[in-house]
């Protein structure tokens, strides 16, 4: 099912315009993953975000864009009726978790080639999927995460618990993954197939690292992109206090460690 005709809404996007950027000209042309079409298949897990979501279909390059799904948990605010009106396809999730909406909308995505998974809450810029989407179809990558600290940033948009937690994790896995990152964002990209040998299962807080952990440990390429980050619409679920970043930042950390002793079970790196 497509979802190409999303209507417009909402202010215009301010910032992360990339409709006249080359680089997204080469993406409609260049396609070294499959004969036809590239089907890329964005998920969006919602709760209560009717002030955004509208902005945050809008902004979504449309001839980029195969189907998107809004996965909501819940929500009493009206979300899942504007983003059905706008042409998304609407999923509910009555059980609470990121990651649980997350491995919702993967599971019911389209047969896509790429996955998109990002926030409804228009902190990161949806106009900006082309960055993220480059690396993978030049071949250079197959998951590629937008870094919150590597680009425009509003000043408060991210706060200082929030950074301190992300530059945290980041230096953890850096040491021992070695891999380079800087930031755990929402905003990232992966080919579907490699999410498929993953096997993905973290439903809460885990998710933000599973990707990464499990894409490191099985050799698979990752590359960091940085993308703009503004202050979200609407009260954050877990950022939003320090308590709720700590709780968070501790079960995360505890997933970096334990993946890393468990590294020898999931199996031997794929050559470079």
């Amino acid at each position: 099912m497509s979802t190409l005709g999303w209507r417009s809404a909402g202010r215009p996007p301010r910032g992360g315009d990339l409709s006249h950027d080359p680089l997204r000209q080469d993406l409609l042309r260049h396609d070294p993953l499959r004969q036809g079409p590239l089907r890329v298949s964005v998920i969006i897990p919602t709760r209560n975000e009717a002030s955004a979501i509208s902005r945050v279909l809008a902004d979504l390059p449309r001839d980029l864009v195969t189907e998107v799904l809004v996965v909501d948990s819940n929500s009493t605010d009206g979300t899942p009726e504007i983003a059905a009106k706008m042409g998304a396809r609407v999923l509910q999730e009555s059980r609470r978790g990121y990651g649980r909406a997350c491995l919702t909308g993967l599971a019911a995505a389209s047969a896509p080639d790429i996955v998109v998974f990002l926030d409804g809450d228009y902190s990161d810029r949806p106009a900006e999927l082309p960055l993220l989407l480059a690396p993978i179809i030049e071949g250079r990558a197959d998951i590629t995460l937008g870094s919150r600290l590597g680009k425009e940033r509003i000043p408060g948009a991210l706060p200082w618990h929030a950074v301190f937690g992300n530059w945290l994790a980041a230096s953890l896995i850096n040491i021992l993954y070695g891999l380079r990152i800087s930031d755990l964002g929402p905003f990232r990209a992966a080919r579907a197939d490699v999410l498929h040998e993953l096997a993905l299962e973290e439903a809460t807080y885990g998710w933000a690292v599973e990707i990464i952990l499990k894409g490191a440990l099985q050799g698979f390429r990752i590359v960091e992109v940085p993308v703009s980050y503004y202050p979200r619409i609407g009260k954050s679920k877990i950022s939003g206090t320090v308590r709720g970043t700590i709780g968070a930042g501790w079960f995360i950390l505890s997933r970096i460690v334990s993946y890393y002793f468990r590294r020898r079970r999931v199996g031997a790196p794929r050559p470079a």
